[in-house]
């Protein structure tokens, strides 16, 4: 076991099982769990994308994040598609500034799901191409 606190932030295309992984790994709500997503779902559980409010559901992701790394909670779990690296960026900033220990994890779609949020094939093909993997 870590002597510090961790940050864990999932990334994957949609319906690779993100969401799914983090309620796991946070032990169905013990530890935090953030996402763009949490911005655009009702209380209710219902999910509406409005494209023109992304740029605040991305500041509200990171601004609970922040918020839970100053309750030292010691886990926190951010899930994301996170396909490009600047989407990465804040969290790698939040996570020195308060001394985290550092995860990015990849999510693959190897249980063939679709994605909840009606992601065209051709959408996700773009995404794919731009999704970048560091090995090394």
């Amino acid at each position: 076991m870590t002597d510090k606190n961790v940050l864990i932030l999932l990334r994957g295309l949609p319906g690779s099982g993100k969401t799914t992984l983090a309620k796991v790994l946070s032990e169905n709500g013990k530890y935090p769990v953030h996402s763009i997503d949490s911005y655009f779902t009702n209380e209710i559980g219902e999910y509406y994308f409005e494209f023109d409010k992304n740029h605040l559901a991305y500041k509200n992701c990171e601004e609970q994040t922040r918020k839970s790394l100053e309750n030292k909670s010691e886990k926190v779990f951010v899930d994301n598609t996170f396909t490009i690296d600047w989407e990465l960026e804040p969290y790698f900033k939040l996570a020195s500034e308060f001394d985290y220990l550092l995860f990015v994890v990849t999510v693959e779609n190897y249980h063939g799901n679709k994605n909840i949020h009606d992601t065209s094939l051709d959408q996700l093909e773009k995404m794919a191409l731009k999704y970048k993997v560091k090995l090394m």
